[in-house]
């Protein structure tokens, strides 16, 4: 059981702790499989950047060998074609260089720089070749860059293609497309957990919405959270044992933080509106919201440090409203939708101060940051679109499915 991170000294009355029948009853080996994975966070090799040839960024993949080393190797090199961060050479002009073998779909690789100092091994043995592929490439991509790599990264997103708003994954380039739900009555606010594995929603089955979790290898829905009243929007912690969510058990919402490990939950924050869309520091300790306050500006961004005992602060967006936020990777800066000229927008600030830049006008909402920082996705006239800050382009990679909204990229 984790210890209490949160507050040590008396609260007010709303920060109270409470023990909740947050998860539905679960036995045998499923409960297991699904509750460990948010314990067992599969995190990539973290490699070693040569300070040297840092900024060379170049790699030489060579020959692999086994039964399926041709196929494994050229789906790297392919990978890597696309990759803005890395460049294909021949081994003699190559900071790095990497040699491999896979057989029967599984991989093994070896990441060398120039000098022959090893800077990765690793074995990738999942039962799909494309899914070691993955892995393996954003492996690679941090061990030469410093950066998380997002080829084996996912987008959750809410579609009503099926006549009613169920929600999808598919991967960064809008492929690998699959619904996750098929609820009667609708499925909304989708958070993925950090590695990938597991993804919580708000579903109306009940007749009040409740909080599921599904395991997206294959499982049923678990009840995360389904007290009296609203419970939705859930954000999982970066290191995955905590998630936030509004719930309204209590009277007026307000945002929980739940120990997924020990069904403890605590209230921390005491508002006179209703706070949504909680979103979490990568650091793991300050959370920021939006809520109106009932004081005539609308919806605002909040930020709370459930670390201390100060209560929540206003953050300046900038914008007449703003909602929905989202931490940069870095900590640094907050994506959010603005209100700017009597339409939504998609904005971002320093969360230290600064100007707010507008990325996208014309109705673009709800937007999340690509594992590296790199992008950003949102959603526009029903589409989802992704907009890369390295060439300052954007393109749509979903459309046709009716309205989509509320994507979350995979952290």
């Amino acid at each position: 059981m984790l210890s209490n991170p949160y507050r040590t000294s008396t609260p007010p009355a709303c920060w109270c702790v409470v023990v909740l029948c947050l998860l539905a009853c679960a036995t045998g080996a499923h409960a297991d499989s699904w509750l460990g994975k948010l314990f067992k966070r599969n995190q990539p090799a973290a490699g070693e950047v040569s300070r040297q040839l840092a900024s060379v960024r170049t790699l030489s993949i060579e020959a692999f060998t086994g039964g399926t080393g041709d196929s494994a190797a050229t789906a790297l090199r392919q990978h890597f074609e696309k990759q803005p961060d890395v460049r294909l050479l021949d081994k003699a002009s190559a900071a790095y260089s990497l040699t491999g073998s896979s057989v029967s779909g599984r991989i093994s690789i070896a990441l060398k720089d120039r000098g022959g100092k090893a800077l990765l091994e690793r074995n990738y043995g999942a039962p799909g070749l494309a899914e070691n592929v993955e892995a393996a490439a954003d492996d690679i991509v941090l061990a030469i860059t410093g950066r998380p790599g997002t080829a084996s990264s996912r987008i959750a997103f809410v579609s009503n293609a099926s006549g009613t708003r169920q929600i999808y994954v598919c991967e960064p380039d809008g492929g690998g497309l699959f619904r996750v739900t098929s609820h009667a009555f609708g499925a909304v606010s989708p958070a993925l957990a950090p590695d990938g594995s597991l993804l919580a929603y708000t579903s109306y089955e009940t007749g009040f919405p409740a909080v599921m979790l599904v395991e997206l290898g294959g499982g049923m829905s678990q009840q995360l959270a389904s007290t009296p009243g609203m419970n939705s929007g859930v954000a999982f912690a970066p290191e995955e044992r905590r998630a936030a969510l509004a719930m309204s058990f209590l009277g007026n919402p307000e945002i929980f933080v739940l120990d997924l490990g020990s069904n403890r939950a605590i209230c921390v924050t005491e508002t006179n509106g209703v706070p949504t869309s909680p979103a979490w520091h990568p650091k793991g300790r300050l959370l920021m919201y939006a809520s109106d306050e009932g004081e005539g500006d609308g919806t605002q961004l909040y930020v709370v440090d459930i670390g201390s005992e100060e209560p929540a602060r206003r953050w300046s967006s900038g914008a007449p409203e703003a909602f929905d936020p989202e931490w940069s990777p870095d900590g640094l800066t907050i994506a959010f939708t603005a209100r700017i000229g009597g339409d939504w927008a998609i904005a971002s600030k320093p969360y230290e101060g600064g100007r707010m830049t507008v990325i996208q006008r014309g109705g673009a909402q709800h937007p999340t940051w690509s594992p590296d920082g790199r992008s950003i996705a949102y959603v526009q006239n029903g589409q989802l679109w992704v907009h890369d800050f390295t060439t300052g382009k954007r393109r749509s990679i979903l459309r046709g499915m009716g309205q989509i909204s509320e994507p979350r990229w995979m952290r």
